[in-house]
């Protein structure tokens, strides 16, 4: 028998070799194990044959292992059964028909889940373990799991601000979601829903209403709730920037709505409304209060506008956007935020959920004393480009999260500080769509809190000594979503992740950040309005030669020295990352699109890199042209200019293969960027507060617009009219003609 005196490096599951996310919370494991071929037998009892967890099973045993069931007499037998109070939860009453019962004994599973939900749940573990220790598949350990969730709910994000995922691939999502035993997503809609009852809001191509419906039905068989996350009344230029809404803007912003306006409100309800119908069965509603920085700004508000009465107008449109949606059978989740002041709390309905756990100690104890329940909330992304900061990071090259990284993050917010001060009802892992990220690259954030969202805090050791109450440290969870997502073939995945974020850094730590020439001044920051100057991503293009004489004075190998001093090193790293993206495509038996996402980003990142030493080529070739000049070299220094021209044609050409591989991988599992269907075209307005990277274009060259800001296009326009004023004066155009293939310049 496996005994378990204290905290280990590994659960006992694992120090077995096996791989199960989210860990079980209680283990009993015996020496010897079981395995399942097809002379076992299913029986099920209180579960109709074609329930999810039934198919769930004999799907992945026919799929994955090539095992049919037995349907005859046979002397082993897999039982899978529902009892009310198979296991008993601590802890919160709603966690109770979550919990399960796994019992492998030698010719014998048991597998008893409280519910229908607890009894899918047993599965996932079930499946995952089929896995096998790591060298033999099928192999189940013998022994005893009692499980069940720390929180009831645990929710996921999906933000599609920026993007619209194919249908397709968020079925796919749920799957994942579900064997993760993650039981809820706020999708957060903003204009890709068509909502009928004011269709210019949609975006062309947004979801139907039927679309959304046959989601949530898939989702709630797999016992996922869609709650529709409708952003309002900040954050909404998505419906603002219409003509036919631009009177319901709070101050002429369209970032934000006048709720002083009974139309304002109507507007809003019938959105709710309109995700409401396209989500029947779910319980929640997510109303956004996200970042409402200026609540009752407008000459219609509460007088006068300060502090006290931001709060007040903030509380006014939850009381009304509560009752609407009571009415309609949802419970309301909130951003309980800024600019909410902790003394109004006790204002607030009791039956909301704050969905990010508030602001302040004093803010925690009013919402416990008022009966408002929390999500332990953290973000899988806040300013980070094209992957997010997991791991340790000083923040020299810019992202966001604390410097431990933001799985850290995620532990703790699980399991310490205000999850321990206050009375959460679940887990939120957030994961923004303001840089754009492709959602591929959030799983292990999603994974890392579906872990600590169902173990919790470190628990008490159970009644039985010989039991242990798994509480994984974070590296293990790492591995076990290495192993469970992509298969026990592939080869130091945790490093590869780790590879991306280093590069993503570099990536973002490259640009100058200047003085926007392309937005206005923001309308204002959270405290206030004022004008906020913007910035762009950019970096200088090379230096150009006096036209007569080619004298230049370089800028890359002064300004830059340091990123290029860094860039031979950063160009190996990217080599070995791809190698190894490659490799574990190859080896990878189960989600091998994300690691084509994860190839596209490292080819930008090299691409980048590229133009970097590009960059210092051409003007180290000018130099050159310059010299020659000087030797009265003529002809040869017009080949020099020539040179640098062709290095630059180069780097714009590979910028925009670059950019077509993006679209051609993001494009398998999204629809094109903002597209136009049926006669419909987009209109792309950006908002008048925020500036998120993603929305700098309308399409996906928002990856590509710091280094297409740098105008190589007109610089090569520049360096051409040089080039003829120069041959010219030398007698030399005949030596003009230029085969290599030109861009077009804008």
């Amino acid at each position: 028998m496996t005994q378990y005196t204290g905290d280990g490096v590994v659960t006992p599951l694992r120090a077995r070799g096996y791989a199960v996310l989210p860990a079980p919370r209680q283990v009993l494991l015996h020496e010897g194990s079981v395995r399942i071929d097809g002379s076992w037998r299913l029986l099920t009892s209180g579960v109709s044959p074609d329930d999810i967890a039934v198919r769930t099973l004999t799907t992945v045993l026919l799929d994955e292992y090539g095992v049919e069931l037995a349907s005859d007499q046979a002397a082993s037998t897999l039982h899978l059964s529902v009892h009310p109070r198979a296991v008993v939860a601590d802890g919160d009453p709603l966690c109770e028909p979550q919990g399960y019962l796994l019992e492998i004994l030698p010719g014998h599973i048991e597998l008893m889940g409280n519910s229908p939900q607890g009894l899918f749940y047993g599965v996932q573990t079930l499946v995952q373990l089929l896995e096998g220790d790591g060298h033999r598949p099928l192999m189940l350990p013998v022994g005893t799991i009692r499980d069940w969730p720390r929180y009831p709910l645990r929710i996921v994000h999906w933000d599609t601000k920026h993007h619209q995922d194919r249908l397709e691939t968020l079925q796919r999502f749920i799957d994942w979601l579900a064997h993760f035993k993650i039981n809820a997503v706020s999708f957060e809609l903003e204009d890709k829903f068509e909502y009928p009852s004011h269709p210019v809001i949609g975006a062309p191509g947004a979801f139907t209403t039927a679309e959304i419906q046959e989601l949530t039905r898939y989702a709630l068989e797999r016992h996922i709730q869609i709650i529709p996350n409708v952003q309002a009344p900040a954050h909404m230029c998505y419906v603002l920037k219409h003509p036919e809404f631009a009177h319901l803007r709070c101050d002429g912003s369209n970032y934000q709505a006048c709720i002083e306006n009974p139309e304002a409100l109507r507007l809003i309800f019938d959105m709710y409304d309109d995700a409401c119908a396209a989500t029947p069965g779910v319980e929640y509603f997510h109303v956004s209060t996200d970042e409402y920085y200026y609540a009752g700004i407008c000459e219609k508000g509460r007088r006068p506008y300060n502090p006290l009465n931001r709060s007040l107008t903030f509380v006014d449109f939850v009381l009304k956007a509560h009752e609407h949606l009571k009415a309609r059978g949802r419970r309301v989740i909130i951003w309980a935020e800024f600019p909410l002041m902790a003394e109004h709390v006790h204002l607030l309905p009791p039956d909301i959920i704050d969905g990010v756990i508030g602001g302040g100690d004093r803010f925690v104890r009013e919402e416990n004393a008022r009966g408002i329940r929390q999500l332990a909330y953290a973000s899988m992304q806040g300013e980070e480009l094209l992957f997010p900061n997991y791991f340790s990071t000083s923040h020299e090259h810019g992202g966001g999260g604390s410097a431990l990284g933001r799985l850290v993050d995620a532990v703790e917010a699980c399991t310490a500080g205000k999850a321990l001060q206050g009375n959460p009802i679940g887990t939120f892992a957030a994961a923004w769509d303001d840089s754009g990220l492709h959602n591929e690259t959030f799983w292990l954030g999603w994974a890392t809190m579906a872990q600590y969202g169902w173990t919790g805090p470190a628990a008490a050791p159970p009644p039985a000594a010989t039991a242990h109450t798994a509480f994984p440290p974070l590296a293990q969870t790492v591995a076990d979503f290495m192993d469970i997502f992509y298969g026990r073939e592939v080869r130091d995945m945790a490093g590869v992740y780790q590879e991306m974020q280093s590069a993503a850094r570099f990536f973002q730590s490259i640009w100058d950040r200047v003085p926007s020439t392309v937005r206005p001044p923001a309308y204002g920051w959270h405290l206030r309005k004022e004008p906020v100057q913007r910035r762009d991503l950019t970096l200088s293009p090379p230096a150009l030669p006096d036209g007569e004489s080619l004298a230049v004075a370089p800028v890359y190998s002064t300004r830059y020295a340091h990123l290029l001093a860094e860039a031979p090193r950063r160009l190996a790293q990217i080599e070995r990352l791809m190698a190894s993206l490659h490799e574990n495509h190859r080896r990878a038996r189960r989600n091998r699109y994300g690691l084509e996402v994860f190839l596209s980003l490292a080819h930008l990142e090299r691409h980048t890199i590229e133009m970097l030493l590009a960059m210092r080529r051409i003007e180290q070739t000018l130099v050159r042209a310059r010299e020659a000049h000087e030797k009265n070299r003529f002809a040869r220094a017009l080949a020099r200019l020539r040179e640098a021209l062709d290095t630059a044609r180069d780097v714009i050409n590979d910028r925009r293969r670059v950019l077509r591989l993006l679209e051609s991988v993001w494009e398998i599992s999204r629809f094109p960027r903002n597209r136009s269907v049926e006669g419909r075209t987009f209109l792309h307005v950006m908002d008048d507060v925020k500036d998120h990277f993603a929305d700098r274009r309308a399409d996906l060259s928002y990856l590509t617009a710091p280094e297409e800001s740098m105008g190589l296009e007109q610089w090569c326009g520049s360096l051409e009219r040089i080039m003829e004023r120069y041959a010219s004066a030398h007698g030399l155009k005949e030596n003009l003609s230029i085969s290599h293939p030109e861009p077009e310049y804008e």
